[in-house]
């Protein structure tokens, strides 16, 4: 049984929940996710594990409300149950072998990029961290990211943070830095990590881009998650999530991604009516 234990309102469509999941608490590593159904008739849903307390057993991860079943899964109480929750799963973050990291986080991507952001901390890699935002309401882990050292927060409408684009500010902090043997982790949007690896490239620091295609079962049977690196197919579930960013075929990526968007908003608003039909 996977116990919602607690659930945290991050900012408006965004949540934390910490789930009862002992087996994928002992084994969990930074940049590993879990596979899950809110319900038994859910579809199968990948969560990056945001945090995994291995004396409680516990397991917390962050989602963000787009389609239907993380409408459902929001429907959802501490004291509920989730139907099942596989894991971990993928692949972990490389994290040791490296002096300095700058770790680069878009969105709801940033709680992806904490936990690397703290494995590499805790290993005494010379972090800094970057994130970005549309905007102030839509901010999350700002605390967190700060209490690991160096942070620059940044927001498309400049309502927080410097005006602009994690790729004005990681421009500006490659300038100042000796990238000899620099990594640059980044997860969040295609187009953003795509505009990452894109400046990287040109100064040849090496980078990891955190994958997030569509994925259905997570142990590389279904195919869905296929990407093309280095002109070759690759599977985001069992492969990665992490790829080279240089090699990564992101308009391809960007292309599947949007192929079923229109499902996805037609699920969610049914969803909507379910739910609300039930409360009623």
């Amino acid at each position: 049984m996977f116990e919602i234990l607690e659930k945290q309102r991050l900012n408006p469509t965004v949540v934390r929940l910490s789930i009862q999941a002992d087996w994928i608490a002992r084994h969990a590593k930074a940049g590993q996710f879990l596979i899950l159904r809110p319900k038994a008739d859910s579809e199968r849903i990948p969560f990056t594990i945001f945090k995994a307390d291995k004396k409680a057993g516990t397991v917390d991860f962050i989602y963000q409300i787009v389609g239907a079943t993380t409408l459902i899964l929001d429907s959802l109480k501490v004291g509920d149950t989730l139907c099942d929750a596989v894991g971990p799963l993928g692949k972990p973050t490389e994290t040791t072998g490296y002096t300095k990291a700058i770790i680069v986080g878009g969105g709801v991507g940033c709680a992806i990029a904490y936990p690397v952001a703290k494995a590499m901390a805790d290993q005494s890699v010379d972090i800094t961290t970057i994130t970005g935002f549309r905007s102030r309401d839509l901010v999350i882990l700002q605390k967190e990211f700060s209490a690991l050292g160096r942070h620059t927060l940044c927001s498309d409408d400049g309502s927080c943070g410097i005006h602009g684009l994690v790729t004005d500010v990681l421009a500006k902090q490659i300038e100042q830095k000796d990238t000899g043997d620099l990594l640059v982790f980044c997860v969040g949007p295609l187009a953003m990590m795509r505009a990452v690896s894109n400046l990287t490239k040109t100064h040849g620091i090496k980078t990891l881009c955190s994958m997030n295609p569509l994925m259905i079962d997570g142990t590389g049977m279904c195919g869905c998650c296929r990407l093309s690196v280095n002109g070759r197919m690759r599977f985001a579930c069992v492969d990665g999530p992490d790829f080279d960013g240089h090699q990564v075929d992101f308009d391809e990526a960007i292309a599947r991604l949007r192929l079923y968007g229109y499902k996805e908003r037609q699920d969610y608003e049914h969803a909507c009516k379910l739910l609300e039909v039930n409360h009623e």
